[in-house]
């Protein structure tokens, strides 16, 4: 039997890494802010952004608090980097919500733009501080030791289904014994008239008890301490853990202090009053991760991979967020795994790895740390195990495929996720197509979507996938900012352009109905991928084309930098971003084609001689151009007989 590590548990060491991050300037926004460049700020109160689902509760008597998951080290870590929980999650984005130093510059933005903005923000990346009421003021500033543990184990174990039914039973010792504890956590909210309304916005319901759920049923004896009715129970099964609604509790994120009026547009409510109506569809939708999955194929009839990709050992068809962010794993959820007992030993434990999109921060929140780095599990070993993850994640989500259509190089990008790809807030995420055409020499003749390194600068000249928010005329006349495009999260209630590719059974009026349509762009329905033409230069027989995607831009970082008048959080991130690589962008899929020569008529690259070709030669009649075919410097009646002369 594996022996505890008792200097997880170290007083020492658990106060050392408060303050460390305190030291950084990580630990939130502490400073009032007295505004800068003219900008007013909104006069926001907590009112403004309460939800339904259960309330902070500091009152120990009436709620028992998140704790640390250095408690869950004992049982559920060291024994394999693969599938123990402990090991998987604490070097994930999920494990580091609160740690994240994107995040705290954000936060300070956030709360310069709207009075006490955070106390949302904070409801999703650390609820046990939030469920401790240690986020009034919007910042970390009361934040305790187990707070920074973000979304830990103790607290997603203790979450309940809201809806209670079918996925909500016990297990007892005892025969035909089934009084469930569910109605009195959803009895109280419901009487209260706190019923989440709608998914989203972290209107998540909480056992005030330290009563502890999951998927198995087959569990034999409840570990955790905690007994109801004289020890009979030995396991809440909940299903719910396996489902995607778990997932959407955080994952669809609207902001409560618009309302979307008759003309579809959102305005500013009244403030220091709840939103009018509570329903997260009637709010500005900053981010539909999970309407996305909602709305596709996967969560109907499930996507099934012949390749494995997404990894796990799930040979069916792939339907809910934990399929692919949460792959079946063969081995156990705790140290005695190994032991011989089927109790112990799954087909199907789900890796708690929580993989994503995000390549550099878990670096950067190790490197914060320092030397407390592995007393909060950030072991080197973790980290990179955590990396390789997301990179494969990446790599999964999407295919690529090349045609050449007359003079022109079409490139097809297929989304193999079940959201938008790329999905989430876009904070700086984005995704591009870059080219390079070569000559037979291997000497680049020209390239599309360049990126520099040393500078984070991306050329202008290619599709780039991503959304951009900003606001309207009302809401720069209410904060004296310009009206546009911008990173304002707080602020944004406009959407100017999202051609992220949809996923699989995107319908235009499904995704329009729950606030995630295409904006300034267009996809049929059932499209799930999406082609960009280039032109192919004269001289070059080979095309190499590469998907890359970036975590953080240099836009939206020195954003973040430049925007903060409250603390160093913004230049802290900043300066992790250039230590760490910039937010190196990860290559998803390569591909490549050798060129034909292109037919010199053919001046749309459609692959035939016709009208349209005519009608471009006609537009440039008396000019140069490509339709001066003679090259005398003018397109003539001369060039218009040679392309006559090729026709069809």
């Amino acid at each position: 039997m594996k022996t505890p590590s008792t200097k997880r548990l170290s007083p020492t060491a658990r106060i050392a890494a408060v303050s460390a991050l305190l030291a950084a300037g990580l630990a939130g926004s502490l400073g009032a802010f007295t505004g800068g460049g003219g900008q007013t700020r909104l006069p926001t109160t907590l009112q403004d952004f309460f939800a339904p689902g259960t309330q902070p509760n500091a009152d120990p008597d009436q709620f028992t608090a998140v704790i640390s998951a250095i408690n869950c080290t004992f049982c559920h870590s060291d024994y394999s980097p693969s599938f123990a929980p402990y090991d998987t999650w604490v070097a994930s984005m999920m494990g580091q919500s609160a740690r994240d130093p994107v995040w705290h510059a954000a936060l300070a933005v956030a709360n310069q733009d709207a009075h006490l903005a955070g106390e949302l923000c904070i409801r999703c990346h650390a609820p046990g501080a939030w469920l401790g009421g240690r986020s009034v003021t919007g910042t970390t500033a009361d934040f305790t030791f187990d707070d920074w543990d973000g979304i830990n184990c103790h607290f997603c174990h203790r979450v309940v289904n809201p809806e209670l039914g079918a996925d909500s039973a016990i297990g007892y010792a005892e025969a035909n014994q089934d009084p469930t504890p569910d109605p009195e956590v959803i009895g109280p909210l419901a009487a209260a008239g706190l019923l989440p309304q709608g998914h989203g916005n972290a209107q998540y319901v909480v056992d005030p008890r330290d009563v502890r759920r999951g998927p198995f049923s087959d569990i034999p004896f409840n570990f955790h301490g905690y007994s109801l009715w004289n020890e009979r129970v030995w396991l809440i099964t909940s299903p719910f853990h396996s489902k995607s609604e778990f997932c959407g509790t955080c994952h669809d994120v609207s902001n409560p202090v618009f309302s979307k009026n008759a003309a579809g547009q959102y305005q500013l409510n009244p403030v220091n009053a709840p939103h009018p109506t509570l329903q997260p569809s009637d709010m500005f939708p900053e981010q539909r991760t999970y309407s996305e999955w909602k709305n596709s194929t996967f969560a109907t009839t499930g996507v099934t991979f012949a390749d494995g990709r997404f990894g796990g050992n799930l040979t069916g068809p792939m339907r809910s967020c934990q399929d692919c962010h949460m792959p079946d794993q063969v081995g156990g959820g705790c140290v005695f795994w190994d032991s011989g007992d089927p109790w112990f030993t799954r087909q199907n434990m789900p890796q708690h790895s929580f993989a994503g999109s995000n390549t550099w921060v878990i670096d950067a929140i190790a490197f914060q740390a320092g030397m407390d780095a592995e007393s909060i599990g950030l072991t080197p070993e973790r980290v990179q195990a955590s990396k390789a993850r997301n990179i494969q994640m990446l790599r999964d989500a999407s295919d690529m495929e090349l045609t050449q259509v007359g003079g022109q190089l079409r490139v097809r990008v297929i989304n193999q996720s079940g959201h938008k790809l790329p999905s989430g807030y876009p904070e700086g995420r984005r995704m591009w197509v870059n080219v390079r055409f070569l000559d037979a020499a291997g000497g680049t003749v020209a390239e599309r979507g360049a990126y520099n390194p040393a500078t984070a600068t991306l050329t202008a000249d290619t599709k780039v996938y991503e959304a951009k928010h900003g606001i309207d005329a009302a809401v720069a006349a209410a904060t004296g900012l310009a009206e546009g495009v911008n990173f304002h999260l707080a602020l944004a209630n406009t959407k100017f352009k999202d051609n992220r590719i949809p996923p699989r059974g995107f319908t235009n009026a499904a995704f329009a109905a729950d606030g995630c349509p295409p904006v300034n762009y267009s996809y049929a329905d059932g499209q799930y991928w999406d082609d960009t033409l280039f032109a192919v230069p004269a001289g070059a027989t080979q095309a190499v084309a590469t998907l890359y995607y970036q975590t953080t831009s240099r836009e939206y970082i020195e954003f973040l930098r430049d925007a903060n008048k409250t603390d160093a959080t913004g230049q802290a991130a900043y300066d992790l971003w250039a230590m760490f690589g910039k937010s190196a962008p990860v290559d998803m899929d390569s591909a490549t084609l050798a060129l034909q020569p292109a037919n010199p008529y053919d001046l749309n690259g459609d692959g035939v001689v016709n009208g349209a070709d005519l009608g471009l030669l006609l537009g440039s009649w008396g000019q140069p151009g490509p339709s001066d075919f003679n090259g005398d410097g003018t397109t003539s009646g001369f060039d218009l007989g040679l392309l006559l002369g090729a026709w069809g």
